[in-house]
């Protein structure tokens, strides 16, 4: 079978025979008392959407399959995944979007030095269990498990400082640090039934010298879950699905801007390569090897910077 010819995309043929008006028409219902918002983004939403149905050619079969994709994200979405968010994710949209607000606080900071941002992914649980400094996120580690080995090999401590951007050596007392990461196999604990509930989530409390420590896994590279829409979307594009090996964080305090970000492995052959395109040069780490630890083979020091509340 041979391939389908592209369809004609310049403005000039793709507008020709189609009511220009329209466009204008949807504009125009918004009413006078339209959350002030909303009536601002609404007529730039409306002109872009309409130009590309033009452009494209599109058709009420292509508009019905993309509109049968985001219900089935939906569907899919709980409070333990969120497949909506995991589709603006592939498509860039989340880390736009990160992007643009972290250039719109950090206009609005007085510093403007904190800890770069990143997405916040599809997996987060706001309800992760509050742990003492110097325990581990690791639960239940057996060798029954599948990848107890791996485990073993990846044991590390994470340890480092919350400070405020107000002053490059001021730390943040009793700032909450909410940390999770996948399992060997590349599954989060919700994704897993053989893992126990909050498994490799935690959150830690920094001491008064601004200080927080934790066990946890070197990160591995995954798949983003390819048994739902934006899995089936990416092959349908010819993309591979694969992640970096990446820790999440929300780090938090009183007067201080939530950060969320990750940190990326920098052993990670996708390093370069994420299929949700949130890997920024300034959050890639090196873990070092670790000795006479015998929770921990390898050790990651890393501080937090939060900008303060303008």
């Amino acid at each position: 079978m041979g391939q389908t010819q592209p369809r004609m995309s310049s403005s000039d043929s793709a507008v020709d025979g189609y009511d220009l008006t329209l466009t204008d028409k949807v504009i125009a219902a918004t009413g006078p008392n339209a959350h002030p918002r909303l009536a601002e983004i609404m007529p730039s939403l409306v002109r872009h959407l309409h130009d590309f149905a033009r452009e494209v050619n599109l058709t009420v079969d292509e508009w019905t399959v993309a509109i049968d994709l985001i219900n089935e994200c939906g569907r899919m979405s709980d409070d333990k995944r969120n497949e909506t968010q995991l589709l603006c994710d592939i498509l860039g949209l989340e880390t736009l979007v990160d992007e643009i607000t972290a250039n719109m606080v950090a206009d609005a900071s007085a510093n403007g030095s904190a800890t770069p941002s990143a997405i916040l992914g599809p997996f987060y649980r706001h309800d992760a269990p509050l742990l003492p400094n110097g325990s581990s996120i690791v639960k239940d580690l057996s060798p029954e498990v599948e990848w107890y080995e791996t485990a073993v090999a990846d044991s590390a401590l994470i340890t480092g400082r919350v400070l405020s951007s107000a002053s490059p050596t001021e730390p943040i007392r009793n700032a909450i640090v909410d940390v999770w990461h996948s399992a060997p196999n590349g599954l989060y604990e919700q994704q897993d039934p053989d893992q126990p509930d909050m498994n490799l989530r935690g959150r830690f409390k920094t001491d008064d010298e601004g200080r927080f420590s934790f066990y946890c896994l070197r990160p591995v590279a995954y798949p983003i879950p390819d048994d739902g829409p934006a899995g089936k979307f990416l092959a349908m594009l010819d993309r591979h699905p694969y992640r970096p090996g990446h820790i999440h964080f929300v780090v938090s305090a009183p007067e201080h801007r939530t950060l969320t970000t990750q940190i990326f492995d920098d052993r990670d052959e996708y390093i370069q390569k994420d299929s949700v395109f949130a890997v920024k040069d300034e959050l890639i780490v090196s873990f070092v090897p670790r000795e006479g630890d015998p929770n921990g083979k390898w050790l990651l020091e890393y501080d937090f910077v939060l900008d303060t509340v303008a």
